[in-house]
């Protein structure tokens, strides 16, 4: 099944980084989203960024746990993300977290995809399945 909608971000809380080499540095982020259309409901994320002088090379690792529904089944699940930008290349997984699924969500899988429109508006797409 294809879940799809759009999504906005609040409350982004950068740190100080933790660790910084050569202009390389490692710092924890935490926000929030709230998600529209077919996944209704919101989340929170915790993540490392890694930044550099290179304003167009930089990657995160994060996890999110999503509260909210999909057509009639509540519950929550965590996301896992992996994203690298290599000048301007980007690469992004979400993938569910097997096992991560409660409510009516439990068994839930899948891989979302996150789109970013040219005003800077976020959308998705949920490739998912449950039992």
């Amino acid at each position: 099944m294809t879940a799809q909608g759009t999504f906005v971000t609040f409350g982004w809380t950068p740190q100080e980084p933790y660790d910084v080499a050569d202009g390389v540095s490692l710092a924890f982020v935490t926000l929030g989203k709230t998600f529209e259309g077919d996944l209704k409901g919101s989340s929170t994320v915790t993540m490392i960024v890694s930044s550099s002088e290179h304003e167009d090379s930089r990657s995160y690792v994060a996890m999110e746990r999503v509260s909210g529904s999909i057509g009639d089944r509540e519950g929550t699940f965590v996301l896992q993300h992996n994203a690298v930008s290599d000048e301007g290349d980007d690469a992004l997984t979400c993938t569910v977290v097997p096992g991560s699924g409660t409510g009516g969500l439990k068994g839930l899988r899948g891989q979302l995809r996150i789109l970013i429109a040219p005003d800077g508006g976020h959308s998705y797409v949920f490739d998912h399945r449950l039992p």
